[in-house]
């Protein structure tokens, strides 16, 4: 079994970013940045699936598993980010027992699955397909996202299923989903973030998270949350410009101050 998947399974703390730029020179810098993983976002940016496999490379220059998280439930979609090389795969919008079911089927070989045999990258384009078998289901990491209304009324039977991983909870979703946007709907979503993690944990499964910002990363994983995906390279960019700027303006204004 692979350090990663080791790792989500047994709930250590785990922390990463949505990888959303689609150039490797930004894969490889956050990478670089000493984060447990990344997840390439094929479903909400502008990465193309031909991209996808340079930016798998690109992570793997620091040894950081690199996931994807793809457009929908399509068993082509998932094998292909596998075949490219992908350390895992987030499947969205998990809304009952059988998309679950699915999701195992698409992620692993027979006979737990019915994943297709092809020489892509991860089995070094076809002259190590028998190595690349042998490992691949104990290594695959599979994260399904739990993010609507049904998904929540059926959360039980959907962490019963055999070879989930990992349950995602995507607040962004869930909150459209169950009327819970914004601070009148706070209360609201937490308690539903907090049925969904305690039910998959009671299940044995590892449980994961979006979040904006560290600011309550130590509260949800006191609710046992273990795996963290923090905002996205360009949320990070977009941030740390606008603090840098602010600072710039701030520096100047006291050194002004100060002539005066």
């Amino acid at each position: 079994m692979s350090d990663f998947r080791r790792n989500c399974i047994e709930q250590k703390l785990l922390v990463g970013t949505f990888a959303a730029i689609p150039h490797p020179v930004a894969i490889e810098v956050t990478a670089a940045s000493g984060i447990d993983f990344l997840c390439i976002d094929w479903e909400h940016s502008q990465i193309g699936r031909e991209r996808i496999e340079d930016l798998i490379r690109a992570a793997d220059v620091h040894r950081v598993p690199a996931m994807v998280r793809v457009p929908g439930h399509a068993a082509e979609d998932i094998a292909a980010v596998l075949d490219a090389g992908a350390a895992g795969v987030l499947v969205p919008r998990i809304s009952t027992a059988e998309e679950a079911r699915a999701a195992v089927r698409a992620t692993r070989y027979p006979p737990h699955g019915a994943r297709g045999v092809g020489p892509g990258r991860a089995a070094a384009y076809g002259y190590r397909i028998p190595d690349y078998l042998a490992k691949a289901n104990a290594e695959l990491v599979l994260a399904i996202q739990v993010e609507t209304a049904g998904g929540l009324a059926n959360i039980a039977e959907i962490a019963a299923v055999e070879g989930v991983d990992l349950i995602f909870i995507g607040p962004g979703d869930l909150s459209v989903s169950i009327d819970a946007m914004g601070p009148g709907g706070k209360e609201r979503l937490d308690a539903a973030i907090g049925t969904i993690a305690q039910t998959a944990l009671s299940a044995g499964r590892a449980v994961g998270i979006f979040r904006p910002s560290p600011d309550d990363v130590g509260a949800w994983a006191q609710a046992g949350i273990s795996f963290f995906v923090l905002a996205s390279d360009t949320m990070f960019l977009g941030a740390a410009m606008a603090a840098g700027a602010d600072a710039a303006r701030r520096g100047k204004q006291t050194a002004q101050t100060r002539e005066n």
